[in-house]
């Protein structure tokens, strides 16, 4: 696939390695030259110098004969004209821009990203994925990462198995003997660092991360199945209140819950703006490493901190500072990956980072066949994949013990007219069934394949 990636910052390099990494031809394009030479010397990629929204750079760039053109630089406004210029001059099949600005995304602006108005065939919204994300997390305490799939029937949660987790050390075929009714599967295991796709006979082990898909009406009581029985948190500082700490409090406000959230904020202009927009939330103008405002916000009394700011160092010491105050969890928004380690040693409960969030939206449309979700872990050493089969694809009609799975991938749960099922030896998957599975990087391009539609088909 020859692809053409306007903005070479982190999002854009998170992509470009991706995509390089599985022998797409890939071209990048940035203003800032170090960038460009930065993704040149560690990537396989070509770098181009210019405006990702100027003919001349586009084509350059190989635009021609392009297959996608994706834009995410800093700035809305030249991701979609070089969605248009994509079209208008080279006709692009698909376009993908990066929308940050919630004026665009407001439901009665609807069709202006439409094939009449601004071809882009889809928008990215890194501000509402990562707030869907803290959301979920919110709903789901006890789970490090939570995501959803078939139509938010079914979930994948990461769960850490802690010393007390009373299902470590049992082999994986033994728990779901002792849980038949349980439509939970562990489909993956990070240990030390190293990411691997479990047998039954295999057992977890303190320390582990297990991911596990299970039906969302199931997902806590299988939290509770691991040790975590958290509550639900009903008091709740959110520290930032820009589009995404905006987008959650409106809405906790929205479900009309006994939530309540007290919110700080640095700007005084945005503080006041974002208290004008709320109802409920208290708004606090100020810096969330102020140890006297956090204490005005409660910190010490909360179930959760949230750490929502657009820096990273704020984020992480105003969690570690609640916590060391008495608040129960925290959740810090961190971009850089060097971070993420850190912030655990430091006492961050859990992290969301935005880049990988919508590196993981994009590549659900990079994917060849019937894919419908994707969301990366660990910075891509495996995937979790909901594609639809088809009449063609060779998992349709077989029982599962009866296929030849390739290694490094498990199948986690089935969706068929409304029900979640779970896998077993004895199922089998029919034409429009949604899978769901667990799949190592090594072995994504054979998922792919699985539900492409073959040329004898027609």
């Amino acid at each position: 696939m020859r692809v053409i990636i306007c903005g070479a910052g982190q999002v854009g390099y998170g992509i470009a390695e991706r995509l390089t990494a599985e022998k797409n031809d890939v071209s990048i394009i940035d203003t800032a030259p170090e960038l460009i030479h930065a993704v040149r010397d560690s990537l396989d990629v070509r770098g181009f110098i210019g405006h990702g929204a100027h003919p001349d750079v586009l084509e350059a760039a190989g635009a021609e004969n392009a297959d996608m053109i994706i834009a995410v630089t800093l700035y809305d406004e030249v991701n979609i004209v070089a969605c248009e210029v994509a079209h208008a001059l080279f006709n692009v099949p698909m376009k993908i821009a990066r929308i940050r600005a919630q004026s665009y995304l407001r439901p009665h602006y609807q069709d202006l990203f439409s094939r009449d108005h601004l071809p882009i065939d889809v928008i990215i919204s890194p501000e509402l994925e990562v707030g869907d994300m803290v959301l979920r997390r919110i709903s789901f305490p006890g789970a490090t990462d939570v995501v959803r799939f078939a139509e938010d029937k079914i979930l994948m949660v990461a769960i850490e198995c802690r010393d007390d987790c009373p299902v470590i050390n049992t082999p994986l075929s033994q728990l779901s003997e002792l849980f038949p009714d349980l439509p939970a599967t562990v489909v993956g295991v990070n240990r030390a660092g190293k990411v691997f796709v479990p047998h039954s006979a295999d057992q977890l082990m303190a320390g582990d991360l297990a991911y596990v898909v299970s039906s969302k009406d199931q997902v806590r009581r299988t939290l509770g199945l691991f040790g975590h029985d958290e509550q639900e948190a009903n008091r709740i500082v959110i520290a930032g209140g820009g589009n995404i700490g905006l987008y959650v409090a409106r809405t906790l406000e929205q479900r009309q819950s006994r939530t309540t959230v007290k919110m700080i904020e640095a700007n005084r202009e945005r503080a006041v703006k974002t208290a004008d927009e709320l109802r409920k939330t208290v708004v606090l103008h100020g810096s969330a490493l102020d140890q006297r405002l956090l204490s005005e916000a409660h910190a010490e009394d909360a179930d959760l901190m949230l750490a929502l700011t657009n820096n990273d160092q704020v984020n992480i010491l105003s969690s570690v500072m609640a916590k060391s105050m008495g608040c129960k969890s925290n959740l810090a928004l961190i971009n850089n990956p060097a971070y993420h380690d850190l912030g655990r040693t430091l006492g961050i409960d859990a992290h969301v980072n935005p880049g990988q969030v919508t590196v993981s939206r994009i590549l659900q449309h990079v994917r060849r066949g019937r894919i419908r979700a994707v969301h990366s872990i660990q910075k891509g050493a495996a995937e979790i994949i909901e594609a639809e089969a088809l009449e063609t694809s060779p998992l349709v009609g077989t029982s599962l013990r009866d296929l030849d799975l390739p290694d490094g991938m498990r199948i986690g749960a089935i969706y068929r007219d409304g029900a979640v099922i779970k896998p077993n030896g004895n199922v089998r998957i029919k034409p429009k069934d949604r899978v769901v599975i667990f799949a190592l990087n090594r072995a994504v391009k054979q998922v792919e394949q699985m539900f492409r539609v073959s040329l004898e088909f027609f």
